[in-house]
């Protein structure tokens, strides 16, 4: 089989559930969702129980600095090599079309791995994958300490590529009833369906590497971005989710490569790949929550801009959010909630070309100068609207970015304040469900 590695690309050995586990236990949602709320994960461990799941391969993120932490940790590796002890597992050495369904809408992906020799996370980087928002440096080492030794890699990221006439996917569709069926099963909680099959068909594998190699023709790749040409090296992959993930595999392989040569396992990392234009993708703004807080959010923006910030008060939730998402005005406007109700804060001259960038600039000193105890960065506004008013915390509503300007403005710009945006809500978000190994 012909390997495509000048689109960044490998065919991948997926690992995957034999026919006598539950998938519905087996698979289970991102670490890194539902951080504020404890319950769905208590939920996720009663319906999994001791039955082989990726739940007792990962670490949400809700256990961060807890004592369940440090427990995870050792307990997650055990779990993997358990697992490939017992000998659950089937191979699947082809690219995976997943199909996810959720409320109606159907998301299309590809499992391939990518090439960590192709990927950059820092800003302004040049290479073939990018990351699209700035990468916060210390939440990698919990998810260094899991992967350091891990036999297994279990992706939840998403990773897009621009595609407006469907070349990629499109041809798939009317392909899909020769390929085979190796999943097809309802996810836990509310969060849809997933099916998954096996290409099955090397012509079909070459067309979707030829179709990929298309878009970074140098002529194509400056008229859809009206570049001039030459001037910029292709950008082909840009991240959705799981940046952290990625950028994790990247250190640790960066760590490995003097030791181990070019062809370890470990300089690929299982994803999948989506069409930023697939129209059951939506883009969401990711909200800040502040808890614990030992001063004035108000009074501290107040210092911070000056005369430059205005607020107005919003006499409902519902008033808040209309007038930051239509805002008209010059400046970056976001909404304010807490135990004394609804704001509107105007950021006039802003510095930052986002209005998360401009709050995010303010709130990454507040934070370093001890004025709350916590951050968190939720999907949607339920958690926001709950937690906000509560005695003690504060949160943050932003608007969202089109998402049609991500790939033009990560080329143009570099990366984007981290946090911007989020490719759904929670319940949107990819479930673990391929595994592939990682060590020899």
């Amino acid at each position: 089989m012909d390997l495509p590695q000048d689109i960044g690309i490998k065919v991948p050995d997926i690992l995957l559930p034999k026919a006598n586990i539950d998938l519905h236990k087996w698979a289970v949602i991102a670490c890194d969702q539902f951080t504020s709320e404890p319950e769905y994960w208590q939920k996720v461990d009663e319906i999994v129980g001791d039955s082989p799941s990726t739940y007792h391969m990962i670490l949400p993120e809700v256990y961060l600095e807890t004592p369940e932490e440090q427990k995870r940790l050792a307990s997650t590796q055990e779990a993997m090599r358990q697992y490939l002890k017992s000998g659950i597992f089937q191979s699947v050495n082809d690219l995976i079309y997943v199909l996810r369904e959720v409320d109606g809408r159907c998301r299309k992906g590809l499992m391939v791995c990518l090439d960590l020799e192709q990927y950059d996370y820092n800003k302004g980087a040049q290479t073939l994958i990018r990351a699209t928002e700035g990468t916060i440096l210390d939440r990698l080492p919990p998810r260094i300490r899991i992967r350091e030794g891990a036999p297994l890699e279990l992706p939840h990221i998403l990773v897009l590529f621009d595609d407006p006439n469907d070349t990629v996917f499109g041809p798939l569709d009317e392909q899909s009833m020769g390929f085979k069926e190796l999943y097809d099963f309802d996810l836990m909680q509310g969060s849809g369906h997933l099916t998954g099959f096996a290409i099955n068909n090397e012509d079909v594998r070459q067309s979707i590497f030829k179709a990929l190699a298309d878009l970074i023709d140098p002529d194509t790749f400056a008229e859809k971005y009206n570049l001039i040409p030459g001037h910029h090296r292709p950008l082909l992959f840009a991240m959705g989710d799981g940046n952290h993930s990625l950028a994790t595999a990247k250190a640790i392989w960066e760590q490995l490569k003097p030791k181990v040569g070019p062809d370890h396992p470990a300089r690929y990392a299982l994803v999948e790949i989506e069409n930023i234009h697939c129209p059951a993708l939506h883009f969401e703004p990711i909200h800040r929550l502040l808890f614990g807080l030992k001063a004035d959010p108000l009074a501290e923006m107040g210092a911070f801009w000056g005369n430059r910030l205005v607020i107005t008060p919003a006499g409902s939730a519902e008033e808040m959010v209309t007038a930051v998402d239509e805002a008209e005005a010059a400046g970056h406007l976001v909404g304010w909630v807490n135990a004394d109700g609804f704001k509107v804060l105007e950021i006039r001259k802003p510095e930052d070309n986002l209005p998360v960038g401009t709050l995010q600039r303010f709130l990454d000193q507040f934070l370093a100068e001890g004025g709350a105890e916590k951050i968190d960065y939720v999907h949607g506004t339920d958690v926001l609207f709950e937690k906000g008013p509560l005695a003690g915390d504060a949160g943050f509503y932003v608007p969202g970015i089109d998402k049609s300007d991500l790939f033009k403005t990560v080329i143009l710009d570099g990366a984007l304040p981290r946090k911007t945006f989020s490719m759904g809500e929670a319940r949107d978000k990819r479930f673990y469900m391929e595994c592939r190994k990682i060590q020899p």
